[in-house]
């Protein structure tokens, strides 16, 4: 069996896709760009490995996968509690504000100025050592030809768990303070089984159920096989607050921004390309 669960997001097991045309295109079909995962030899090459084969599960490797159908902005969308009908929503990456930048904000304005924002980060699985020999063995399976050391390559690849968490944990620690001192909702996005290590792995103690009041929300998603495909569904839903993130790591936190800070930072990104579009992924 394959260890490449999808190749350019087209699902492996399905052996009648064009998989040497995606190799050619390198498109990522979540962003409708080209994929960002890359060899360190050879730029040019993208890797286009979007999940993988570990442990009997199919576990996602690149954040783009979860933008699926962009499901996961509509799930957060009941968290913009001031947004009202006729407001339009933006969708602004990769936004800095102390701690860090914050993958997506979810932004409810009218007429241009802000009404509401959300925060959104996603969390996909590191993985150790390469992934490469995997994936060049999987194209050669497929009839298409491939450098044949690749092939006869011994190296593996693993996946770093409790790194992973920490990182982001003691992350999403540094921006809650900042999301709670504004009264505004920070949503990490994580597929469920790194979601089951972190309930294993750190003191998750109190942290069920979910509740509107709570500044950080955390969205587990299945990945399951429906329809000859893989595809993302919601799982379960927890929050807490900036304390309930310290006391799963003992840490503190201390990054702080104003409201009209981030205000001014958002408003000028609300532009035409950044209008969130529901069922632009085929």
């Amino acid at each position: 069996m394959s260890k490449i669960s999808e190749f350019f997001g087209l699902y492996c097991k399905d052996t009648a896709l064009d998989f040497k045309q995606a190799m050619d295109t390198q498109t990522c079909p979540y962003t409708q760009r080209i994929c960002t995962k890359m060899r360190k030899s050879d730029p040019e090459i993208k890797i286009g490995t979007c999940s993988v084969r570990y442990q009997n599960q199919d576990i996602i490797i690149c954040p783009f996968r979860l933008l699926e159908y962009n499901q996961i902005f509509i799930d957060c969308l009941h968290l913009l509690t001031m947004h009202e009908p006729g407001n339009e929503l933006y969708l602004v990456p990769e936004v800095q504000i102390p701690g860090g930048h914050v993958d997506y904000f979810l932004v409810s304005a009218k007429d241009k100025r802000v009404r509401d924002f959300i925060g959104i980060e996603l969390q996909t699985m590191d993985t150790t050592g390469t992934v490469w020999p995997a994936r060049q063995k999987f194209l050669s399976e497929q009839g298409i030809e491939v450098n044949p050391k690749d092939l006869n390559s011994k190296k593996s690849f693993g996946m770093n768990w409790k790194m992973t968490l920490k990182t982001i944990l003691v992350q999403m620690h540094h921006k809650s303070e900042t999301f709670e001192h504004l009264n505004k909702h920070l949503i990490l996005v994580i597929q469920k089984p790194l979601y089951d290590h972190m309930r294993s792995n750190f003191n998750f103690e109190g942290i069920d159920g979910v509740r509107l009041g709570d500044p950080v929300h955390i969205h587990s998603y299945n990945f399951e096989e429906n329809k000859n495909k893989l595809s993302l569904s919601l799982h379960t839903r927890v929050s807490t607050d900036s304390t309930g993130i310290a006391k799963s790591l003992g840490l503190n936190a201390e990054s702080k921004v104003e409201l009209q800070d981030l205000i001014r930072i958002l408003e000028p990104k609300l532009i035409e390309p950044n209008r969130l579009k529901i069922g632009i992924f085929s």
